[in-house]
């Protein structure tokens, strides 16, 4: 999609900075000029339109049209965010968690209420996207992007296409397998592989999923978030679960990746933008969040990053192939398999946490054993010693 996103990107540029005006309300935007503010804004990474392949740069836009400076900086997974928010390492005025993650902080007393006379575009958003359970007031959270979970996986290297979360688990791939690395994902692919939900809380289902998670780790290659990038798109590994609007991103790198939602369900996530607790600039982060909205911004960020916008007018200025179009805005059969995350009770997040780090140090490891093997077989031969190296990557989250 990077390869058609250009056209896009030169007419929303040419729209709004074109002839020397903006087409946007300039007087509001400009409002907060010339009082030296910076804006600190924490997104995930790979997630907002920034100027490559002639895509709208939308923070330097942002920057022209009001005068605020903006210090972009990015997270791999919510769990990131969360733990470096909640340590009072750094002070930011806008982030983009997940749905379970924005319930969580809302709880903690960690997210500021909105003032929406300062977001006017809130209006824009479609009814799909407020009054979700995470913040059934609207008084904490807008919408920036949505989508689903599922399968990217490298045609050359699979010979049939999977429709179940069962490939993840495929002995053929041993060593092509790449896996979450954060515990709510991870977890939630191996309770619906179970049969259960993705928001399940009984102990006993847990404790399941986590043996599960054990006798998988043989056959993952690697934990991975951001570095998932790298790796597909190079062709170092067959299969992935990931977010639809990354796989996008990368099938459009490499022609022979692909995706599916598989049979038994995928996590339908909606990501949004929320001020924590303790910032400073909280009306010009109301301004941000409010240039986030306005269709055009918003059809060149989802055009560039692969997800979905959450305004419909935004969508009808996307102009989508129509593979592009089934991943990223699902038909309503995969959409009714689909389940969003809940906030779950501290004590069960506690005792996900304590399997997910049993978990990654866990040492049953085929490498482990092949490599006495091979030094076995090469001694009987009389054949030069072999040097067996086991090669691992694991990113502790938290």
């Amino acid at each position: 999609m990077k390869k058609l996103v250009t056209l896009l990107g030169c007419l929303v540029l040419f729209t709004l900075l074109g002839a020397g005006a903006s087409a946007l309300d300039e007087e509001y935007y400009s409002k907060l000029s010339g009082r030296g503010i910076t804006l600190n804004v924490y997104n995930w990474g790979e997630y907002i339109s920034d100027g490559a392949d002639d895509s709208l740069d939308t923070i330097a836009y942002f920057e022209e049209l009001t005068g605020i400076d903006v210090h972009y900086t990015t997270f791999a997974s919510n769990e990131e965010m969360y733990a470096k928010i909640k340590s009072g390492g750094a002070q930011y005025d806008i982030i983009i968690p997940s749905d379970y993650m924005i319930a969580r902080m809302i709880n903690e007393g960690m997210l500021l209420k909105l003032d929406f006379e300062n977001i006017p575009n809130f209006a824009l958003v479609g009814e799909d996207y407020k009054g979700m359970g995470y913040d059934a007031g609207d008084e904490y959270s807008v919408a920036y992007m949505w989508g689903l979970t599922g399968l990217i996986y490298n045609t050359s290297m699979i010979d049939d296409p999977p429709t179940s979360w069962d490939a993840l688990w495929d002995e053929r791939y041993m060593g092509n397998i790449l896996m979450f690395s954060n515990s709510r994902d991870a977890f939630a692919i191996a309770l619906k592989r179970l049969g259960y939900s993705f928001n399940d809380s009984d102990p006993e289902h847990l404790a399941e999923a986590a043996e599960e998670l054990k006798n998988q780790k043989m056959l993952v290659q690697a934990y991975v978030m951001d570095e998932i990038f790298n790796k597909m798109e190079g062709g170092e590994a067959a299969i992935a679960p990931y977010y639809a609007g990354d796989a996008l991103t990368m099938m459009d790198v490499n022609p022979d990746l692909a995706f599916v939602f598989p049979e038994e369900g995928s996590n339908y996530y909606v990501d949004a933008m929320c001020v924590p607790t303790g910032s400073p600039n909280k009306e010009a982060a109301e301004l941000f969040i409010n240039f986030m909205c306005e269709p055009e911004i918003s059809a060149a960020n989802a055009d560039y990053i692969g997800y979905s916008t959450p305004i419909p007018e935004a969508h009808a200025l996307q102009d989508l192939s129509e593979e592009w179009e089934a991943v990223a805005y699902p038909d309503e059969e995969v959409m009714t398999r689909s389940e969003v995350f809940e906030l779950l009770p501290d004590e069960i997040n506690e005792l996900m946490d304590a399997y997910w780090t049993d978990i990654l140090s866990y040492n049953e490891n085929p490498n482990e054993w092949i490599a006495p093997v091979f030094l076995v077989l090469t001694f009987a031969a009389s054949i030069a010693i072999l040097v067996v190296r086991a090669r691992r990557k694991r990113r502790e989250i938290y």
